[in-house]
């Protein structure tokens, strides 16, 4: 039995702080986990940024319900479904991904939860466990899957490097100089063909 593991924002959907970044004209926002492998620092990071001008957890909500999948997301989503099973492991929040997670056909997606004050200001978040994206991949393979991981950031590693096939989808140069034993994909064709190749392999 094969399971397809993949990040969502950069996968699937755009990265949500860069267009709350956008948005909002705060270019502090735009440092993702693309730039940052400690996730913990970049969260305290960005809720200090978020206290400092004011933004609420509806205003982030609005810029996400502006948003849409990347162009042919679905579509990709759906052939995969129809050759093993998906599923969506993000270190974004339950509070963000839930638009997403209609438009891609609500698939299993695993996330995190953030937490806030009665002003809806965002005070801190709370993650599943400790390397959540390597434990859900090993959790499967324990059940005997052979699972491949698909992400683009410093924090899909421990999802990448655990997994039987590891796949980087428009990773940053940064991210392949520091992980060059990885294959690289840029488009949707490109992914499936690897895809398809490795649940034939696995």
């Amino acid at each position: 039995m094969n399971i397809v593991c993949f990040d969502m924002e950069g996968v699937f959907t755009p990265e949500i702080w860069v267009n709350v970044a956008k948005k909002t004209g705060i270019e502090a926002l735009m440092i993702t986990t693309r730039d940052e492998p400690d996730y913990d620092k970049l969260m305290r990071y960005r809720i200090d940024i978020l206290e400092k001008h004011g933004i609420t957890l509806a205003y982030i909500q609005e810029v996400i319900a502006s948003l849409d999948l990347l162009p042919g997301a679905r579509d990709f989503f759906d052939w995969v479904r129809d050759r093993s099973q998906a599923i969506v492991v993000t270190d974004s929040f339950v509070e963000f991904a839930m638009p997403f997670i209609e438009k891609l056909g609500r698939p299993l997606v695993l996330c995190h939860n953030l937490e806030t004050d009665s002003q809806d200001m965002i005070t801190g978040y709370k993650i599943r466990q400790p390397d959540p994206k390597r434990k859900v991949v090993e959790a499967f393979q324990q059940l005997r899957y052979k699972v491949i991981g698909i992400g683009d950031s410093y924090n899909d590693m421990g999802m990448i490097a655990q997994a039987d096939k590891g796949i980087f989808f428009r990773p940053p140069d940064k991210v392949i100089q520091d992980y060059p034993q990885y294959p690289v994909t840029r488009e949707y064709a490109e992914l499936m063909a690897l895809i398809e190749t490795s649940l034939q392999t696995l």
